[in-house]
């Protein structure tokens, strides 16, 4: 396994406001993870997401699917 860094992005919608979350998706292919973190702690933890369900989110987010009723 190498050990290539995250490069940690945030939404080109983010106001910058604070409230924000970061995504690394260049870690996806290689290691089939997103790691996501808060961008007010950037040295706090991170949550490493399948690329497969971060996949699906963000599907789901784009259609407006959730699976619930509405």
């Amino acid at each position: 396994m190498t050990t290539e860094n995250p490069r940690w992005l945030k939404s080109s919608y983010s106001d910058n406001g604070g409230q924000c979350v970061e995504v690394a998706a260049n870690l996806a292919t290689s290691h089939g993870i997103v790691p996501i973190r808060d961008s007010k702690n950037p040295t706090g933890p991170a949550l490493n997401i399948p690329a497969t369900a971060f996949a699906a989110f963000i599907t789901s987010v784009k259609t407006e699917d959730f699976g619930g009723t509405q």
